[in-house]
């Protein structure tokens, strides 16, 4: 009987070794090594043994003799991903699909293959056939594109593929998958490796689209070896509270296309729907004033959107004032309340600070600082903003109003909404003088204050 062999990885970034150590050698972190039984055959492919083909040896070739052929892009009919992903899925890319636990990842994964036009094979390792139907006919019950298999084994799974031909391939999830070339269990570092190895020898030999849900660790990153993120064509994040019905398709890499642009989808009983206008579900349509809101003109890739900054400003009952934000960097509102006493005289130094980004969103643009400050005065003097006025501007430590990156856009944005004037830096060059909306130019927080509060 053959000796077993075993070998240590390292959970964190897949490294291998010969026998235990406390700390990584490659990625430096302690107890993150666990031994799995390995064991490696001669030949390996995802075909099955009859039909393997002698491959010729590949030779080097100048970068100007290498023939390029433009392959039309796959439409998903999806509008959000289509814009994520750069266009449409490549043909012979691999995607992987990454969030939290009921955030949607399955629900839109089988909306886009029932939608398709292409032959799809929706392979599930989490749900039985009789599932995927119930929930299926939730969201769009005829589809004659889109085919069921519920497997795990990968090698049962190439040999539908072999008869099947599908256009393109749904793997629900990678974690559950395994090989009979690794004998560990299903969702070890090396039977994730393995799987997606396999997967990536078919998808280029072959030219199909596979597509990759991963589960992910409570530390916020996706299950298995870092390496799974770098074997991969594209990596999307799935991200949204569930307490919220909107959720945010983010790309972290992308090898085809852009890694700035987002898909917004809206939860609904039936379904993802798309949200082709975000402004309007990030602004509410309160008709009274209120004190401690502003609007801000962001960008989020090449989209423009116009979100709803709140801030409360209150005295503070215990003795150390707190800061507390959602969907905003706690550090960099510190700074502008610092540059508010310090620049502008208001002492906010002994008075709770809370800000929250409505909709459920995260945003890092600076571009926002100034509609930030104006919300905190306005909550501070008990003043509300007129709902027409919307900011785009940076806020630096001296107090002055700093231009920001492509400001047309966000004019345009701010116009088509029915905003009638729009707070940007003096500092700002605009490629023409006469817009339909008013453009109020600042050059300090003494002008802000003078113009909202008089």
């Amino acid at each position: 009987m053959a000796k077993t062999k075993t070998t240590f990885y390292c959970q964190n970034c897949g490294a291998q070794h010969s026998k235990w150590q406390g700390q990584c050698s490659s990625c430096k972190e302690w107890n993150t090594l666990v031994e799995e039984v390995v064991q490696k055959p001669d030949q390996k492919d995802w075909k099955p043994q009859v039909q393997r083909e002698v491959k010729r040896t590949a030779k080097p070739l100048k970068i100007a003799e290498i023939e390029v052929s433009k392959m039309p892009r796959l439409n998903t009919n999806n509008g959000e991903l289509n814009r994520v992903l750069g266009g449409g899925i490549v043909p012979g890319s691999l995607t992987l699909l990454g969030g939290e636990p009921g955030i949607g990842k399955s629900t839109l994964l089988l909306q886009i293959s029932l939608h398709l036009q292409q032959k799809t094979l929706y392979v599930s390792g989490e749900e039985s056939q009789q599932q995927i139907k119930m929930r299926a006919e939730r969201i769009n019950p005829i589809s004659a594109n889109c085919y069921i298999l519920t497997e795990t084994k990968t090698q049962n799974i190439f040999r539908q593929i072999e008869e099947l031909q599908p256009e393109i391939v749904i793997i629900d999830s990678i974690q559950t998958l395994h090989s009979d070339y690794i004998e560990s269990s299903a969702g070890s570092i090396s039977q994730i490796r393995e799987c997606t190895s396999e997967l990536i020898k078919y998808a280029k030999e072959t030219g199909v689209p596979v597509i990759l849900i991963g589960h992910i660790t409570k530390e916020g990153s996706i299950a298995g070896p870092k390496i799974l993120e770098h074997m991969v064509d594209t990596v999307l994040q799935f991200e949204g509270d569930r307490n919220h019905v909107y959720r945010i398709l983010r790309a972290h890499k992308n090898r085809f296309g852009s890694t700035h642009e987002i898909g917004i989808y809206e939860m609904l009983g039936s379904g993802l729907r798309e949200v082709a206008n975000p402004s309007e579900i990030l602004i509410s349509k309160n008709e009274e004033g209120l004190s401690g809101t502003a609007i801000a003109a962001t960008l989020e890739g090449m989209r423009p959107l116009m979100i709803e900054i709140q801030a409360l400003v209150s005295s503070a009952v215990y003795g150390t004032p707190q800061r507390s934000t959602t969907g905003y960097n706690a550090k960099r509102l510190n700074m502008l309340l610092a540059v508010l006493e310090k620049r502008a005289g208001f002492r906010l130094g002994a008075k709770d600070v809370f800000l929250n980004v409505t909709g459920g969103i995260s945003v890092d643009d600076p571009a926002i600082d100034l509609a930030v400050i104006a919300a905190i005065l306005s909550s501070n003097e008990d003043m509300p903003i007129e709902k027409d006025i919307c900011f785009a501007a940076e806020v630096g430590l001296a107090g002055e109003i700093r231009p920001i990156t492509r400001a047309e856009q966000r004019i345009i944005e701010a116009e088509k909404l029915g905003f009638a004037t729009i707070m940007i830096s003096n500092q700002t060059k605009l490629p023409k003088a006469n817009y339909a909306i008013k453009i109020e130019k600042v050059a300090r927080i003494e002008d802000v204050v003078n113009f909202l509060f008089g």
